[in-house]
């Protein structure tokens, strides 16, 4: 029997999607896949899953209780209402800024005006308000997508955001990360790390769950 059997386990994933105006938006390429295929093998190993899923075009794994959000605020106000939870899985890649104020209308160029100041201010951080929530989940997991200096990053995320386990990959090369259909992560926790992949996603969620049931049974 899997450790995850009969557990609650909480995933977020895809992107979201900060409104400018009515017609554009502040995105990221995250299409999602990763998050579902560990929301789906979570299910396959007897586990009870909710997904909260930022705008993707993808099926729900049969047995998820899916929550659909947009902005980076419905996502924050989406997880840490799910919460209770035994696990946080936070796969999806939640923008770190948002537009102060959305037009009412769609903005127009001006004569003249060659250049658009958008202010931003900071998102709500998903992953810190888990990890310090009064239902924290026994094992709180986080996602740190990254272009450069991919293990120096995660682990700084790993201590500043007190989280148990983090899952890094390097995004914007072919065949890993967003839009693709396989990944690479660098699995760090605070004795041990593990390379999950290259591999299809279904198969790095697999093994992202066998680390994670792991450390269920350490702690």
């Amino acid at each position: 029997m899997s450790a995850l059997d009969g557990k609650r386990i909480l995933v977020s994933a895809g992107p979201t999607f900060e409104d400018i105006d009515p017609v554009r938006f502040i995105g990221n390429r995250s299409s999602g896949r990763m998050g579902f295929a560990i929301a789906e093998a979570a299910i396959a190993r007897g586990a009870q899953v909710v997904l909260v899923a930022g705008p993707v075009h993808l099926a729900t794994p049969t047995g998820a209780q899916r929550i659909d959000v947009r902005s980076a605020a419905q996502m924050h106000d989406a997880v840490l209402s799910a919460l209770p939870a035994d696990i946080y899985i936070g796969t999806a890649a939640v923008a770190d800024f948002t537009p102060r104020a959305v037009a009412g209308h769609k903005l127009k160029k001006v004569p003249g005006q060659d250049t658009l100041v958008l202010e931003l201010v900071k998102t709500a951080d998903i992953l810190a308000d888990v990890a310090t929530a009064t239902q924290r989940p026994r094992l709180v997991v986080g996602f740190a997508a990254e272009t450069n200096d991919v293990e120096t990053y995660a682990r700084g995320k790993l201590a500043a955001k007190r989280i148990d386990m983090i899952a890094a990959n390097r995004v914007g090369i072919a065949g890993c990360g967003f839009e693709s259909d396989d990944n690479t992560l660098d699995v760090i926790w605070a004795d041990g790390q593990r390379r999950l992949g290259p591999e299809s996603k279904r198969v790095v969620a697999e093994g992202l769950l066998d680390l994670i049931e792991e450390r269920i049974s350490i702690a």
